[in-house]
């Protein structure tokens, strides 16, 4: 039995917006269901001549996802409770990849930073350490 693919699923795999189980899901089934692949020309081809729906248009933009500021800020708990509250949502129940993707580099970014305080604060610590005097 064919697996049946929405034309919305098929559009948020062109946008790679996919949770990734459906998007292998998919990816078998373009390989056995050749008017699977035709239809996703179809809707390659209508984007290619710039037909867009408001829909498509506020996907594409990522008008929905908050900025890297903004994540940052979300990772140092300096949000409202109403922003902090969204993101949750939009990081959690949405599973929007793209704001996962940028939260995950910005933590671990904020991770490398903090190991290299203290290493930078340990070696002057120790290269010092001989010219410290005692009273």
């Amino acid at each position: 039995m064919p697996a049946t693919f929405t034309e919305a699923e098929l559009e948020a795999y062109l946008d790679e917006a996919l949770a990734v189980d459906q998007m292998s899901a998919l990816e078998v089934a373009l390989r056995d269901q050749p008017q699977l692949v035709e239809q996703l020309t179809s809707i390659i081809a209508r984007r290619d001549a710039g037909v867009h729906s408001l829909g498509e248009v506020w996907r594409r933009a990522r008008l929905s996802c908050p900025g890297r500021e903004q994540l940052g800020s979300y990772l140092l708990g300096a949000l409202s409770e109403e922003e902090e509250q969204y993101f949750k949502f939009h990081l959690e129940v949405v599973r929007c990849r793209y704001c996962q993707a940028n939260l995950a580099d910005l933590d671990g970014q904020q991770a490398d930073s903090n190991q290299a305080i203290e290493t930078r604060q340990r070696r002057y610590f120790q290269s010092s350490a001989g010219y410290l005097r005692t009273k």
